[in-house]
């Protein structure tokens, strides 16, 4: 079984920054691709970014230049620094993992921008 235990989610004011973490433990040899996915409240869980073992980015259009996705292969473990934040990026961020064709997720972080 694999694991992903997220952290750093919070309440923001606008044009403020956060920073999630995701370590993923476990049966985690071969982990491949990591990634974030929000899902706000009546609205379908969408791709955030992802990252490859091999660093190859990701990104959705509407956090383009304004987040930043990483890893740290030794830890396992995932990234997103999430500057200049606006409400509408106000949602659930879950993190996601690939291991050997599957995917795990995380239970969640809730981020809630304020206007």
């Amino acid at each position: 079984q694999v694991q992903l235990v997220e952290s750093g989610g919070g309440l923001v004011q606008t044009g403020g920054s956060l920073r999630l973490s995701c370590a993923a433990s476990g049966s985690i040899r071969g982990i491949n691709t990591m990634g974030w996915y929000r899902q706000a409240p009546g609205k379908q869980r969408e791709l955030v970014a992802d990252i490859t073992s091999g660093g190859s980015t990701n990104y959705v259009d509407s956090v383009k230049g304004r987040f930043t996705i990483s890893r740290d292969n030794a830890k396992n473990t995932v990234y997103l620094q999430m500057n200049s934040l606006k409400p509408e990026d106000t949602a659930v961020y879950y993190c996601r993992a690939w291991v050997s064709l599957r995917s795990y997720w995380g239970q969640g972080t809730q981020v809630t921008v304020s206007s």
